[in-house]
């Protein structure tokens, strides 16, 4: 049997959740739900990602030497690996950004976190990749 059979799709669609748990629309009638999509574990820009984030924290070490990091640090990492791994949104506006700008903005801002952290567990599971998987 070809093992690739069993290889997942570079990226994935997250329809989002608002902060009590239901499924965000951006119109009354619900028909533009918003979304993000995102490249996954098995896709050449999350592997970039992923190595840039440990390239800024070797950084970090060689000019400071020592690992501890602010909530503010920590933070602002999580929002660029989230932004180098998102593809687009759909049907969502910050202040009349787009592209890599929106992302950030986006993850960045705790008044709405709980999208960074439902995209990071999206991220960072397999099965939202997997040919036929559910991603809402």
């Amino acid at each position: 049997m070809d093992i690739k059979k069993f290889a997942v799709t570079p990226t994935g669609r997250l329809h989002l959740r608002d902060a009590s748990d239901e499924l965000m629309y951006a119109d009354d009638d619900q028909s533009k739900p918003i979304a993000v999509n995102v490249y996954g574990p098995g896709s050449k820009q999350y592997a970039k990602a992923q190595a840039a984030q440990q390239n800024r924290m070797i950084d970090k070490l060689k000019r400071k030497g020592k690992t501890e990091q602010t909530a503010e640090q920590i933070a602002a990492e999580k929002a660029d690996f989230l932004t180098d791994c998102t593809a687009s949104f759909e049907n969502m506006e910050y202040d009349a950004l787009t592209g890599e700008a929106l992302a950030r903005a986006v993850y960045s801002d705790i008044s709405i976190g709980f999208i960074a952290d439902q995209v990071g567990k999206f991220i960072g599971d397999w099965s939202s990749f997997t040919k036929g998987s559910a991603t809402t």
